[in-house]
């Protein structure tokens, strides 16, 4: 069980700003908390140090409440990718306001919702928005209202918040045809100490480059707060984001620690210099996001010398099983759940027992653990439909075996039925990547008819293969169950991805 540093009745001071900087300001003031890089083989474009970093997030905290700004009031991000991204986001926070990330590619009508859904009573971004159709207008703050800030503004101490406060509000997809708030306390910061160790390894002489956008959790968390809670470095590159540009980058940034989706990793391999003198400080590579692609995890050792440690995550609770140093992969596999977490498998249906070793049914957590979050924002039903008990039940489908493994066999509501059976895309995914002429696939539940539903997969070919859907058909029959075998082959040039990497499946039927 886990043992949290608090009891609920407690509820003791604590900010997530202050916690991510202030230690590392006072033992490390002049050491770099954050490199910002903005084309390969071109020194740093800015080098912040922690008294500097904490010193601008303290002076930003300070001009958004100069503003108007109230306590647990929101404040929606949708910057660049750039430093004023990290400290407006740590800003927010250090206040004692809720921040609320989001990608500067939203169009104009999802940020819109955003806004509306949200409350938010300020905004930030690239561009002025029309919120006159919003019952309250926000605040909008521009680039270069944020600059300002960051010399000007004056300098507070952090907001004398709470454990159980909100500190940040971040929207993924629901279940319905809007995204949903999902609400994170400050003490979400505590709750992911099990990933310094049973994931990342991570030591203060660390630096992390990430791939990702700060929109997404999995950056905020990897690529900023756990490097700086460590006294590290971060590495933010702001650049073109081609594949063949990050092994020099790691080179140039002496990077120990690099992280990014499966995706990211397999068009290194294709595209750069993947070999160990290439990328010489690297340690190890850190991988979570969606499943990666047959064989990824064996070329990248073969060509790189090094080992990926995957995760498994999500928005609610961020990364709470994988690999680490000290936990070799197996294959098949996306680790053990990390130290500290209580993690079981549960029946889709039925009583909150955890299940027999080797049984598929719900991966669950704890609801002590302290990563996980307050809830979903508005959301009553849905927090409902995610609570079994004492249990955390995020969708994701899995099996643990007798040591602690566990493998991830699909989204609860992902899970294709076809032809009256319940088929995992993960599970056929798996079988057709270790084609030798595939060189990515994604399947979805195709309706052939009102009350007919199939298995399709949308295959991306690699250059010198033939397009032949009958011998994938042929290789899928061989190694699958009928029921399970794709019905439909469509070959695509790209399979629909999210900003961040993510295969989009809803997006998969409309190709």
């Amino acid at each position: 069980m886990i043992t949290p540093f608090y009891t609920p009745a407690e509820n003791p001071p604590f900010n997530m700003a202050r916690y991510c900087l202030e230690a590392g300001t006072l033992a490390t003031p002049t050491k770099p908390a954050l490199l910002v890089i903005a084309a390969p083989g071109a020194p740093p474009a800015e080098i912040w140090t922690y008294a500097d970093l904490e010193d601008a997030v303290l002076r930003t905290a300070g001009a958004l409440r100069q503003a108007g700004l109230k306590p647990g009031d929101r404040v929606l991000i949708r910057l660049d990718n750039t430093s004023a991204y990290a400290v407006l986001f740590f800003a927010v926070i250090a206040a004692g306001l809720v921040a609320l990330p989001a990608s500067n590619q939203l169009t104009e009508p999802e940020a819109l919702f955003l806004l509306e859904d949200s409350g938010a009573a300020a905004v930030a971004c690239l561009s002025p928005l029309d919120t006159s159709a919003l019952a309250s207008a926000p605040l909008l703050l521009s680039p270069d209202d944020i600059a300002r800030m960051m010399r000007e503004g004056p300098r507070i101490d952090y907001a004398p918040t709470r454990a159980e406060d909100p500190a940040f509000l971040i929207y993924t997809s629901g279940t319905t045809a809007r995204p949903k708030g999902v609400l994170h306390a400050h003490r979400s910061a505590i709750g992911r100490r099990p990933m310094y160790q049973g994931w990342y390894g991570l030591r203060p002489d660390d630096r992390v480059l990430h791939a990702g956008a700060f929109n997404w959790t999995f950056t905020l968390g990897v690529g900023l707060t756990d490097p700086w809670a460590n006294g590290a470095t971060a590495i933010i590159y702001t650049g073109e984001k081609d594949p063949a540009f990050w092994p020099r980058l790691i080179r140039d940034t002496d990077a120990t620690l690099f992280a990014g989706v499966p995706g990211v990793f397999r068009q290194m391999l294709k595209y750069a210099d993947v070999t160990p003198a290439a990328i010489p400080s690297l340690r190890h590579g850190l991988m979570a996001g969606e499943a990666p692609p047959h064989g990824l995890f064996d070329e990248w050792a073969a060509r790189s010398g090094r080992e990926i440690h995957e995760g498994l995550g999500m928005s609610e609770l961020s990364t709470y099983i994988s690999t680490s140093p000290t936990v070799p992969r197996r294959p098949g596999t996306v680790g053990k759940a990390q130290p500290g977490r209580n993690v079981v498998i549960l029946p889709v249906d039925g009583p909150d027992e955890p299940l027999p070793p080797e049984t598929e049914g719900l991966i669950a957590v704890h609801r002590s653990d302290r990563g996980l979050m307050l809830g979903y924002w508005n959301r009553a039903a849905e927090q409902a439909e995610v609570t079994r008990g004492e249990w955390f039940v995020g969708g994701d489908l899995g099996t643990m075996d007798a040591d602690g493994y566990i493998t991830h066999t699909g989204r609860n509501n992902e899970v294709m039925k076809a032809l009256g059976y319940r088929v995992s895309p993960l599970e056929v995914e798996a079988v057709l990547a270790a084609h030798p002429g595939i060189a990515e696939v994604a399947c979805a539940e195709l309706a052939v008819r009102a009350d007919v539903h199939i298995v399709g997969a949308f295959v991306v070919m690699k250059d010198d293969a033939p397009r032949d859907a009958n011998a994938i058909m042929a290789f899928a029959t061989e190694r699958l169950a009928a029921y399970k075998c794709p019905r439909e082959i469509r070959f695509v040039d790209a399979l629909p991805r999210t900003a961040n990497g993510k295969i989009r499946r809803a997006g998969l039927v409309r190709m």
